[in-house]
């Protein structure tokens, strides 16, 4: 079955830097648009990054500039560079995939496979 599972969260300071890996399987990975999702307490699952399978990328706003999403299809991962980190990137973080998805796609709903998230926490 098809697998995501998320790494590189934890703790780190305003202004400091964390990488997100995402390892797939169970999957034709070439095949699948990965993004990155965020979830804060209280509040809805957000839209971070997206990168199809022809390499085309997507931001949110509020991460361009700072964040970088990557992928290797020989390994089967996707990645997530995350620089100049603030308090409000607290959240824990989901890898996501969609076969044949468009890098335009921004919706949780737009997505059939979900890992189990990784917490980051940015300290002020």
């Amino acid at each position: 079955q098809v697998r995501l599972v998320e790494s590189g969260g934890g703790l780190v300071q305003t202004g400091g830097s964390l990488k997100l890996s995402c390892a797939a399987s169970g999957l034709t990975f070439s095949n699948y648009a990965m993004a990155w999702f965020r979830q804060a307490p209280g509040r809805e699952r957000e839209f971070v990054a997206i990168i199809s399978r022809l390499g085309l990328i997507h931001y949110n706003d509020s991460v361009k500039g700072r964040f970088t999403i990557s992928r290797d299809n020989a390994k089967q991962t996707a990645n997530l560079q995350m620089n100049a980190l603030k308090p409000e990137d607290t959240a824990v973080y989901y890898c996501a995939s969609d076969e044949w998805g468009a890098h335009t796609q921004t919706l949780p709903s737009q997505y059939d496979y979900w890992g189990q998230g990784t917490q980051v926490i940015v300290s002020s």
